[in-house]
């Protein structure tokens, strides 16, 4: 395939991944807030550690035997029966044992609300593990608009037309726990829908050693990935209890939307298509270069503003049981720019040939982390998000670094474009306290947050649109691919390798 019309397909796939991705960041904002607020942070947290739980025993039932088939240059029905029938057993087993820990994990939580959470999770750990392979295909073929609408037809299944409806039926956490299973079925017919493939056990074949070795590296990866993602939760419900693992939960989970909808959206065309470019190094360099630059330039006053905001929108959308979900939705805010490079940086790494060093990079991170959250927790959630957030920035810095050496860059070329974010976040933050205070004497939440959002608003607009260059040339150029009005501009010098 030639570079243009990789080129073209990938630029489609994006599209229609950031299309469908937004329409689902309206519906997860809809749910969840309808959800929180019916529910409380009591039953939320429940949830919280049931998900944390489930992420786990997700990346247990072996998503790498699925996920090789993303990085095979050529792949046959063998490959696929062989990938599926290992991700079909792994999750049988790891749901059987989900399912038989759920007493002893509500004992370890001491809440008795867990172990029916875990039992439901226990099928959707199975239904997930069962839809992989669908889903990894469907990345491999670029099929973005597919992935997307199953997914947008998964999640209102799930949380709009069975959770809600639930909660409002006082099925309490349990309404959660039924629509995450609902949302994965939907997920499992509708991938199997779209992308039909073979599905007669295989449980040996000639290329199967590559599938189980990538399978053994994505799995301690996804491992070490869920301890530093996921085991803040599980030490907040040990040391304080449910009810903050709900306020965390929700902070943590509103805070990650705009990057899950960004990552999600870039990051596995990112990886079909640098997998692609793997034997051109300079093209992928290229690529990353202009992925770096529109997180660095356009993500970061975007965390800057929702930081700002953070308080202003709990307290409209969630109501004061809420209330002390606003610091750490704030925090969390401004790691959106760390998160967002950490994210779409691991490509780089697996489509240089050093896969592994995603979680051997991480490991030392760990060791030093785990003893913070149990040290620092009991101090409650504030010391905890502090933890967190020093742990996203820390792994974003490792993994960035290893993919600038992997591709022969450095440091100092990703300096103009974290000047040009700062910048624009100054002026975006200016915006908003000028907005904000401009409303004070009402003392109406929505008032603030409607002032600042309004100001921070007209303040990229004016940046657009009358002085388009403090962009710089790299992020300039890619939003001209998605707004008519912005002029494309010739590459410069900045950030080139």
């Amino acid at each position: 395939m030639t570079a243009t019309p990789l080129s073209n397909l990938a630029e489609r796939a994006l599209k229609w991944s950031a299309l469908t991705t937004l329409v689902r960041f309206g519906l997860q904002l809809v749910a969840q807030v309808a959800l929180a607020r019916m529910l409380g942070p009591g039953n939320y947290g429940v949830y919280g550690i049931g998900i944390a739980m489930l992420t786990f025993a997700t990346f247990l039932a072996g998503n790498g035997f699925s996920y090789s088939l993303m990085l095979q240059p050529r792949v046959d029905d063998n490959d696929i029966r062989f990938a599926f029938t290992w991700q079909t057993l792994a999750g049988a087993v790891t749901a059987l044992a989900m399912l038989l820990a759920a007493p002893a994990l509500a004992v370890f939580f001491d809440d008795p609300r867990v172990e029916t959470m875990m039992q439901w999770l226990s099928l959707a750990c199975l239904l997930t593990a069962m839809s992989a392979t669908a889903q990894c295909l469907l990345q491999r073929e670029l099929n973005f608009r597919a992935i997307g609408l199953v997914q947008l037809l998964a999640y209102a299944a799930g949380y709009l037309a069975v959770g809600v409806p639930l909660a409002l039926a006082g099925w309490g956490a349990d309404a959660l726990a039924v629509a995450c299973v609902v949302q994965a079925a939907v997920t499992l017919a509708g991938g199997l829908w779209v992308r039909r493939h073979p599905m007669r056990p295989l449980l040996r074949h000639a290329g199967g050693a590559d599938a189980l070795g990538t399978g053994k590296t994505v799995f301690v990866t996804n491992i070490v990935n869920w301890l530093l993602g996921n085991i803040d939760r599980v030490i907040i419900g040990r040391v304080l209890n449910a009810q903050a693992v709900g306020l965390y939960t929700l902070a943590y989970n509103l805070s990650t939307i705009p990057n899950t909808l960004l990552v999600s959206a870039v990051q596995p065309a990112f990886l079909s298509s640098g997998a692609k470019m793997s034997g051109e190094p300079q093209r992928l360099a290229q690529a990353w270069l202009m992925v770096l630059a529109c997180v660095l330039v356009l993500v970061t006053p975007v965390a800057v503003v929702l930081a700002l905001l953070a308080s202003d929108l709990v307290q409209m959308l969630y109501g004061p049981a809420w209330a002390e979900s606003a610091w750490v939705l704030a925090l969390m805010f401004l790691c959106l720019p760390a998160w967002a490079c950490w994210g779409l940086s691991t490509p780089v790494l697996w489509n240089t040939g050093r896969r592994h060093y995603e979680a051997l990079l991480q490991l030392p991170l760990l060791a030093l982390a785990l003893p913070a959250w149990w040290l620092l927790t009991p101090g409650g959630l504030r010391s905890a998000a502090a933890v967190s957030a020093v742990v996203i920035v820390a792994r974003a810095v490792m993994i960035v670094a290893a993919g600038l050496r992997a591709l022969d860059l450095r440091w100092v070329q990703l300096l103009p474009f974290a000047a040009r974010g700062l910048l624009l976040s100054l002026l975006c933050a200016g915006a908003v306290w000028a907005g904000q205070w401009a409303v004070a004497p009402h003392t109406l939440p929505a008032a603030s947050l409607s002032a600042g959002s309004a100001a921070a608003l007209a303040a990229g607009l004016l940046v657009l649109l009358g002085v388009p260059q403090l962009l710089g040339s790299h992020a300039r150029g890619a939003l001209a691919r998605v707004l008519p009005f912005m002029r494309p501009v010739p590459p410069q010098p900045e950030g080139q390798p």
